[in-house]
């Protein structure tokens, strides 16, 4: 079945292309590097997987409670238009918003894997360019998996949302290098993870979660490989310069706080779009959810020295500007933690499993090696 089978809604035409400007870097230099970002390069090969094999996609998901969160997450709870719903509207709508949040993490994973393409081609430092190949790899499993999830156990799709359309467009169309580190690893990269985290601390559903830890897991590389290269670089740049990334950023990140609405998903219910943005703005659930996903953008812009006075205060405007004090490595590591737990906890099921296997051929064998004589006996009276 073609994807397009299963929008929502038309995502327009089939594809979307993005005018490229910019210059393609080689480098002659091949046998010198920063230590740390080699390091990095060398753990993304190591850390290669295959999301056929390391999913369990025999687990059974409920298409119509994909996340088993709580109903409180849906903007539209506690509302008149909530309080009219059947059970089997209210369970269609926890369909629909499962939907429009994994189909923007689909959409997302291939804007990052263009993305690192681009840094591939375009960033000058030959170390850099190696690392961001394993990461143009790491993206397409990501958008392989999450493709999967929403065509194999949800049955549907949502377009990309037009806030998240606009930063990756602004962040393709800049000619500056370093551009698609700051929209993509700083900027996107860093709301995805907080919402992964959201949702995998939330869901009691085995299969998103065992996704979403896994993607976390590389996640948290793609992170400290954008802190690396930018703080590196930014401490060159002349305040000017600085100033410019810093616009950026203050832009980028009220298009993706005013991304976190899913108002689309009620404009399919029937609810007018300004009354789905009131409902949106008001529910305290989602107020909480949208300040916590700033949770590593801050910390991470802070560090490599984007932290100018209206940066400062944007994130003061938007409620979020104490995030910056966050322990943004004390955070990837435990998203690493998390990952490698569900790794040894499977592990020891299988083994467990095998070992009862091995166990009950064992125990069969001797109960038939013990009925032979019987048998034996029984054929010789018989003659």
């Amino acid at each position: 079945m073609s994807t397009h089978d299963l929008y929502t809604l038309s995502p327009g035409a089939e594809g979307w292309e993005v005018p490229a400007s910019g210059a393609a870097r080689f480098s002659w230099d091949y046998d010198d590097g920063r230590d740390r970002l080699l390091a990095l390069y060398q753990k993304g090969k190591d850390k290669q997987w295959d999301g056929q094999l390391r999913i369990d996609w025999d687990l059974e998901v409920d298409p119509y409670d994909p996340l088993g969160t709580p109903d409180e997450a849906m903007s539209l709870y506690g509302t008149s238009y909530w309080d009219r719903m059947s059970e089997a509207e209210r369970a269609d709508l926890r369909r629909h918003y499962a939907s429009w949040q994994f189909s923007q993490f689909l959409h997302g994973e291939q804007g990052a894997m263009v993305c690192a393409a681009r840094i591939v081609e375009s960033v000058p430092d030959l170390d850099a360019k190696f690392y961001s190949a394993t990461q143009t790899m790491d993206e397409a499993r990501h958008a392989e998996i999450y493709g999967r999830f929403l065509h194999e156990k949800v049955g549907m799709v949502y377009p990309i949302n037009d806030n998240l359309q606009s930063l990756l467009g602004d962040t393709l169309r800049d000619s500056r290098w370093d551009m698609p580190y700051l929209g993509m690893q700083v900027l996107i990269e860093g709301l995805a993870l907080a919402a992964f985290g959201m949702i995998r601390d939330t869901t009691s559903k085995p299969l998103p979660k065992q996704i979403l830890a896994y993607v976390m897991q590389d996640e948290a590389r793609h992170v400290a490989f954008g802190r690396m290269a930018l703080r590196d670089y930014y401490k060159q740049l002349t305040e000017a310069e600085l100033r410019e990334r810093e616009d950026f950023v203050i832009e980028g990140c009220y298009l993706m706080r005013d991304r976190l609405k899913g108002v689309e998903v009620l404009e399919n219910f029937g609810v007018p779009r300004a009354e789905a943005e009131v409902f949106s703005e008001q529910s305290d659930f989602l107020k909480l959810f949208r300040k916590l996903l700033f949770s590593r953008i801050v910390p991470c812009v802070r560090d490599i020295g984007l932290w100018g006075e209206r940066l400062q205060r944007a994130y003061l405007d938007m409620g979020v500007f104490e995030m910056g004090d966050q322990n943004l490595d004390l955070l990837m590591a435990q998203d690493e933690e998390i990952a490698e737990k569900l790794d040894a906890e499977r592990f020891a099921a299988e083994e467990a499993e095998r070992t009862a296997e091995v166990a009950d051929a064992i125990a069969e064998g001797e109960r038939e090696s013990e009925g032979e004589p019987e048998e034996a006996e029984a054929g010789g009276a018989t003659r």
